[in-house]
């Protein structure tokens, strides 16, 4: 079965960078510590803010419950999402994305997730 929706490549009208942080990125759920990571990549896509990825091996897996909820990129791909439970009684869903199987322009994030900053407290502190 071929997936009929649309592959666009990353271009001058709508460039994708990544490239590896100099910043080590904490990321909490009040005061209770989801991950943290001196090896993250940084994708910078055409307008948007720019948005951390951190290896899934630098999160706290006891707080992420796997969500049903997909959405697509056609520069990326399917992204795949993980709720957030804090274990104090703060769910958050679909508050962390990754790509299973990221397109080969942005296939350097494979393995790493990002966390939406209105759902959780993500800070860079730069590292010296």
């Amino acid at each position: 079965m071929s997936d009929a929706r649309p592959h666009t490549s990353p271009g001058p009208d709508h460039p994708i960078t990544l490239e590896r942080s100099s910043s080590r990125v904490v990321v909490t759920s009040g005061s209770t510590l989801i991950a943290q990571s001196d090896r993250v990549i940084e994708l910078r896509e055409a307008s948007y803010a720019p948005v951390h990825y951190l290896p899934l091996d630098d999160v706290d897996g006891q707080f992420l419950r796997p969500s049903d909820h997909h959405t697509y990129c056609p520069y990326k791909g399917e992204a795949s999402y993980y709720d957030i439970d804090d274990g104090k009684g703060t769910e958050l869903p679909a508050a962390v994305w990754f790509y299973d199987d990221p397109y080969e322009a942005v296939a350097e994030i494979k393995g790493h997730v990002a966390f939406y900053g209105d759902r959780v407290t993500v800070t860079a502190e730069p590292t010296p």
